[in-house]
């Protein structure tokens, strides 16, 4: 009895260790995602400003018309 308890005492702490590390990995992908994300709406903003004379229409044709 003693030896199935330790047995199921390894594999839970095996897994408990793999499970930190997709969560730490998950933990990093997330940084990166949120600094893209901020790095475009940045980006956006700055074009959105630069434009900001012009008046866009989503029903104009185009000039080709």
């Amino acid at each position: 009895m003693s030896t199935d308890l330790e047995e199921r005492i390894a594999h839970l702490e095996r897994l408990t260790d793999e499970l930190s590390d997709i969560v730490a990995e998950q933990a990093r992908e997330l940084a990166v995602l949120k600094a893209r994300a901020t790095y475009l709406l940045e980006r956006e903003a700055e074009r959105e400003a630069e434009n900001a004379g012009g008046v866009v229409l989503g029903d104009e044709r185009p000039p080709h018309y």
